[in-house]
C-alpha cells in the first residue's frame, strides 16, 4: 500500500517504539511519586520535554504535555481567554481567528461564543492566505487572543505568522498558533514567529496517538482547563509515560532530519505534475508558501469525497 495521508496521521517509526517500550514495561512509575520507580519516569518525561523543545527553539519549561493537538488548541485559547477575561474584569471579552481553522479551534471558539465571547474570523485569499493587514483591522481593545493556525491541514498554506505577532504584541495581544501540520515538516522557532501559545500533537511526526504539547511563553498566564498539580499546575493529570517519550524521540527525528523537506518539496513537484495532466485537474493551496509534503487537488465534476474512497 502506498499511504498519501500523512497530514491526517503517520506511522509510528520503529525507533520511536524502541524508545517506548521500557516505560510500558519495567519502568512503569507514576513519574509524580517521589520513590525510585516515579522519578526514573519523571526523568524520562523530563528529558522528553527538552527534545520537545529544542524542535519548537523553546525552554524546557514552557512546554507543557497534553493528550492531543486538539487539547492544546483548546487549552491555549479558553485557558487565554478567561485568563484575560478575569484580569480585565470582563473587559476582554473578544478573539479573533480565520476561517480556515481546524476544527479543533472552530469547536473551542463555538463553546467561548456560546459563552458570551464575542468571535471574529479572518477572511483568506483563493490561496487560503490570511491579509495581515485586515485581520489586523479586526483586533480591538476587548481582543483576549488571536489564534491563527501555522499551516493548513487540508491545502497546507503557510500563514504569515512572524508579521502578524508584530501587530499583535504592538497592541498587546496574545498570539495562538496550531503549528500541528508544521511540526517535522517546516523549521520552527517560537521566538522568530513570535508566538505566545504554540499547540503540536504526536501522531502527526511519527509517534503515537494521543500525545501533544503546548508552549506556553515564560511569564504567559492561563486558566487552568485541566485542574490538578500536574505538569506545575498547568495541566492536571498522570502524565502519558511511554507516549511522552515516544514524542520525545520523535522531536528529536525531526530535529536531525530537518533537511529532509528539499527531498518531500521534490517527490510533491512529480505527483503535481502527473497529476495536473489529468483534464480538469486544479492544485489548491498557494502555490509557494506551502507545506512541501502536501498537494490538494480538485477535480472538474468529481466529488473529492467518493473519489478518495474509490481510491
Amino acid at each position: 500500500m502506498t499511504y498519501l495521508d500523512h497530514n491526517a496521521t503517520t506511522p509510528v517509526r520503529p525507533e520511536v517504539v524502541e524508545a517506548m517500550l521500557p516505560y510500558l514495561r519495567e519502568h512503569f512509575g507514576n513519574p509524580n511519586s517521589s520513590y525510585k520507580l516515579g522519578q526514573i519516569a519523571r526523568k524520562a518525561v523530563e528529558a522528553a520535554r527538552a527534545q520537545v523543545a529544542a524542535l519548537l527553539g523553546a525552554r524546557e519549561d514552557e512546554i507543557v504535555f497534553t493528550s492531543c493537538g486538539s487539547e492544546s488548541d483548546a487549552s491555549a485559547i479558553a485557558g487565554a481567554a478567561w485568563q484575560m477575561f478575569d484580569d480585565t474584569r470582563g473587559k476582554k471579552k473578544h478573539i479573533l481567528s480565520s476561517r480556515i481553522e481546524h476544527d479543533a479551534v472552530r469547536g473551542i471558539l463555538d463553546v467561548l461564543a456560546r459563552r458570551g465571547f464575542s468571535v471574529d474570523a479572518a477572511e483568506v485569499d483563493s490561496h487560503g492566505l490570511i491579509d495581515v493587514s485586515a485581520a489586523g483591522r479586526l483586533i480591538r481593545q476587548s481582543t483576549a487572543v488571536v489564534s491563527i493556525m501555522h499551516a493548513n491541514n487540508e491545502v497546507g498554506t503557510i500563514q504569515p505568522i512572524e508579521e502578524l505577532s508584530t501587530i499583535c504584541r504592538a497592541q498587546g495581544v496574545l498570539l495562538h498558533t496550531d503549528a500541528v501540520q508544521s511540526a517535522g515538516k517546516l523549521p520552527l522557532d517560537v521566538d522568530k514567529l513570535g508566538v505566545d501559545l504554540m499547540s503540536i500533537s504526536g501522531h502527526k511526526i511519527n509517534a503515537p496517538k494521543g500525545v501533544g504539547a503546548l508552549y506556553i511563553r515564560k511569564g504567559v498566564r492561563l486558566a487552568q482547563t485541566i485542574t490538578g498539580h500536574q505538569e506545575k499546575n498547568r495541566r492536571g493529570g498522570t502524565q502519558n509515560v511511554a507516549s511522552i517519550v515516544g514524542f520525545g524521540a520523535a522531536c528529536a527525528l525531526a530535529l536531525k532530519e530537518r533537511d529532509c523537506a528539499r527531498q518531500y518539496k521534490e517527490w510533491r513537484q512529480k505527483l503535481e505534475q502527473g497529476v495536473l495532466k489529468i483534464p480538469g485537474s486544479r492544485l489548491n493551496g498557494h502555490p509557494e508558501k506551502r507545506l512541501p509534503n502536501c498537494a490538494h487537488f480538485s477535480f472538474e465534476g468529481l466529488d473529492g469525497h467518493h473519489l478518495v474512497v474509490a481510491l
